[in-house]
């Protein structure tokens, strides 16, 4: 009931197919001209606030939530579905908190929010490096999970196959930045959520109706066949072996609650929308979306414990990372008819895509950071800076797919908390921290930055996610020492407390000059800027 073969093979081939000549068309199509910064950067702010929220939503979306939030919710129950509404959280946290003064005070990077309150050059490769930190890792993760679901569906086994799955992932998410810049990408955004949410509705409707449409009958079933019993329903399970699972579990929520929404790929979003107003609505239609979404996945990878079982689902990948696909085939029952195998290769092509989109847009936000940041303090003409953004693209696109080709056999978890727990413990308090706090300065800043991502690469390594289990990075290696699954514990206190400590040091004479300035932008970020303000070439209108 698990074998992609025969005709849902066959159609799923026909649909990735389809789909990549599709969503190329599009952003040959919809590219930005050859002198057209604001148009690459921002899509001339064009997009309604639906199809915004749609591409904020597929941002948001990525491998770390189908992949391995799916597999937690699989193997782990209670857990996995609290590390999902977290998820839901950390998007919130932004519609009320950031989305509005990150549009106000934003152009085209997070450099230019961090610029806007410290215009000063260090500032801008703080920003661009901690960008890159942030983004490089999911990036990795994104393009293996495409190379390991191509072969799963596809049952290539040979490791140059799937060598070249990556490889082929890569070259594509290479030319959705750089053909289709902004608006190329919210496209491929907008395609795979529709695609997503609709298959996703198909088979969680197949699964509550297997179960009588009772979802207490669901979760007892897949409790039952998880072979923990009630445990199932508790949390602690994922941590059951570790000496202390309730820091544990608060350490990687607090990851994600801080860390998935501040992601620069996610942020730059916020960019796009041409008033505040559309931000508030296209923010309304992301986490609709993503909630939305986020209630389908607990549905089938529960639904796919209840039906297949704790050991099937481990038998396909001891991280549970196939269990969404694995619970959406077992919807269909044992064999398949044309229609049906249309439909499950609809839900692959989604997953396939959700890979492929997340890459592509990380992939720009990591373009335009280098390529605008870098050169921001020596302005350059338009069109080399359109060029060296699509020279950048390239220059980070090879160096993820050789080291994604080479870590596909490992677990790729610790990249994804990475990626997160950097977000939380730097990013998230220097934008807290800038938009809110008056008496912030430059080097309160940058010790943000700095000393957030250095304890995040510091601890990350010392954890029982990279050696010491059978399910790490390295399980043939045992050099954990940091005490916790993640680092988050110490790395968040860590970046706020440097900010902090260092801003209040400087001095009253700098709080003073911090404080006026922030005074001066003070109207900016409450209202946005006025229309002498605006870039040429930009819009406020829908």
């Amino acid at each position: 009931m698990t074998e992609f073969s025969g005709p849902a093979q066959s159609w799923s081939l026909a649909a990735f197919c389809s789909v990549v000549a599709l969503t190329l068309l599009l952003c040959v199509l919809t590219g930005p001209d050859a002198d057209d910064l604001a148009e690459f950067y921002t899509g001339y702010k064009s997009l309604s606030p639906l199809r915004n929220g749609l591409a904020i939503a597929g941002d948001y979306i990525s491998a770390a939530t189908v992949l391995t939030i799916g597999g937690i919710v699989a193997l782990c129950g209670y857990d996995g579905v609290v590390l999902a509404l977290s998820a839901v959280l950390s998007l919130l946290l932004l519609m009320f908190l950031l989305a509005e003064p990150l549009h106000n005070t934003g152009r085209y990077t997070m450099g230019d929010v961090l610029g806007h309150r410290h215009p000063a050059r260090s500032v801008r490769i703080a920003a661009c490096a901690v960008t890159l930190l942030a983004l490089v890792p999911m990036m990795i993760v994104q393009l293996a999970g495409v190379g390991e679901l191509l072969a799963y569906v596809m049952g290539f086994t040979e490791p140059a196959a799937k060598n070249g799955c990556v490889v082929g992932a890569g070259i594509l998410m290479i030319s959705y930045a750089a053909l289709g810049g902004m608006r190329g990408t919210a496209l491929v955004q907008i395609f795979k959520t529709v695609m997503l949410l609709g298959s996703g509705l198909v088979v969680s409707g197949l699964i509550l109706h297997t179960f009588g449409w009772s979802t207490e009958a669901l979760f007892w079933t897949a409790a039952r066949e998880s072979g923990a019993g009630p445990a199932y329903l508790r949390w602690g399970l994922q941590y059951s072996n570790s000496p202390h699972p309730a820091l544990d579990l608060a350490s990687t929520q607090c990851a994600i609650v801080l860390g998935a929404g501040c992601l620069p790929h996610v942020t730059m979003r916020m960019y796009t929308a041409g008033t505040p107003r559309q931000v508030r609505r296209a923010m309304s239609w992301a986490v609709s979306s993503v909630t939305l979404f986020i209630l389908m996945l607990v549905l089938i990878c529960t639904g796919a414990t209840a039906l297949l079982g704790h050991a099937r689902i481990t038998g396909a990948d001891a991280h549970g990372t196939t269990a969404y696909l694995l619970g959406a085939r077992a919807a269909f029952g044992s064999g398949l008819s044309r229609s049906e195998s249309l439909l499950f290769a609809t839900v692959t092509t989604a997953v396939f895509l959700t890979l492929l989109a997340s890459v592509a847009s990380m992939t720009l936000a990591c373009a335009n950071a280098l390529a605008h940041d870098l050169t921001a303090s020596r302005p350059l003409a338009p069109t080399r800076e359109l060029t060296l953004a699509r020279l950048c693209a390239l220059l980070v696109g090879i160096p993820v797919i050789l080291v994604a080709a080479l870590a596909q056999h490992r677990s790729l978890q610790p990249l994804a908390t990475l990626s997160f727990t950097l977000g939380a413990s730097a990013i998230a308090p220097a934008l807290l921290y800038t938009l809110f706090w008056r008496r912030y300065t430059r080097a309160g800043l940058l010790a943000t930055l700095i000393v957030g991502s250095l304890t995040v690469l510091a601890l990350t390594p010392g954890t029982t996610l990279v050696s010491g289990t059978p399910l790490s990075a390295f399980p043939e290696a045992d050099f954990d020492w940091f005490p916790y699954n993640t680092p988050a514990l110490a790395s968040i206190p860590a970046g706020f407390l440097a900010g902090w400590l260092t801003s209040v040091l400087s001095g009253k004479s700098s709080a003073d000059r911090e404080r006026a300035r922030y005074e001066s932008t003070e109207h900016r970020l409450l209202t946005g800027p006025s229309a002498r303000d605006r870039p040429a070439g930009g819009t406020d209108g829908s």
